[in-house]
């Protein structure tokens, strides 16, 4: 119970669950609305990944990663943190020195 408002708090189960029920749709752009049942939406696992991958694409450290994500060693967190292309070659582009010298 929320010491504030008295109400239930939210597990984290049914959240995950709500959050699934409802992002069927937004996970599947190409079905019909007449098969959401048979549909499985994103999860709260997955949010947490992307959240992840997102960050590494920014350029935060690995050590702030492993903080956040709270794993124990950077092989764990390998297999979330993946920088996609884009990311990598505009990391690339910005440290580029020939690059800096023309601007």
């Amino acid at each position: 119970m929320c010491p504030e408002t008295g109400r239930a708090r939210l597990s984290y189960r049914r959240a995950e669950e709500i959050f699934e029920e409802n992002t069927r749709l937004l996970a599947n752009p190409l079905a019909s609305a007449n098969d959401i049942e048979d549909l499985d939406g994103w999860t709260l696992h997955r949010l947490r990944h992307s959240a992840l991958t997102h960050d590494a694409e920014d350029g935060t450290s690995t050590p702030m990663l492993l903080a956040r994500s709270r794993h124990a060693s950077v092989r764990s967190l390998e297999r979330y943190a993946r920088p996609g292309v884009d990311a990598v070659a505009r990391h690339v582009a910005e440290r580029d020195p020939a690059a800096r010298r023309r601007t």
